[in-house]
Order: C-alpha cells, then structure tokens, then sequence
C-alpha cells in the first residue's frame, strides 16, 4: 500500500500515480533549490556587477519577495522565461529512466553506478 489520505489516486490509476510521483520529485528539488539560494542571499553573497543598463548593482537588490518590486521588468522577463524553457525543453517527464526522478533524460552520466 501506500499513503493517500486526499484519495487522489483511490482508483487505482497507476499512470495518475506515477505523474503525481513525478511532478512531487520535480517540485521537492525545485524548493530545495530555492531555500538554498535564499540562505545564500540572506548571508550576503551576491553576485558581483549590475543587473542592469542602469547601474542597479546586484547588492542594491532586497533578499525575498521584496527584490520582485526591484529587479527591472525586462530581467523578469527573462527569469520567467528561462524557467518556462526549463520547464517545457529540459526537465520533461521522459520514461525509461534508471530511477524515479531521473531528469538526466540520458544526458549527464558520471558513472557513480558503477562504484561498487
């Protein structure tokens, strides 16, 4: 068995399953990633130069939702849109991966199976 108190998949659907599985991988990683760099931010590492044409430096930008009010449309833009191509070109649910939340997609193998 497993664990569904919200009944999402009390059908027995295993392909509503699996998508559910992967898509909670994918989300795990992606916040992992997120309180990650908001640590480093709150620690004061930031990055060196400006952020934009107008001489806004990287340490005038605010830590947490407070820097969206900052950071210039056009570098908005570009955030969103480099994690919509992320999101639709790199990071597709493709199976017949080694393991559940294989993103590598068949791209990036360091051979780390094979240090028995």
């Amino acid at each position: 068995g497993f664990f569904d108190p919200l009944g999402l998949v009390a059908d027995g659907n295993e392909a509503k399953f699996d998508r559910l599985r992967y898509v909670e991988l994918k989300h795990g990683r992606i916040s992992m990633l997120a309180v990650v760099g908001y640590l480093i931010e709150k620690a004061g590492i930031r990055l060196p130069g400006n952020i934009s044409y107008d001489g806004t430096s990287f340490s005038d930008i605010p830590d947490g939702f407070a820097a969206l009010s900052k950071i210039p449309d056009a570098g908005l833009f570009q955030l969103f849109a480099f994690i919509g191509f992320l999101e639709i070109f790199v990071m597709k649910d493709i199976t017949g991966g080694e393991f559940v939340g294989d993103f590598r997609n068949g791209f990036i193998d360091f051979g780390w199976d094979s240090f028995d």
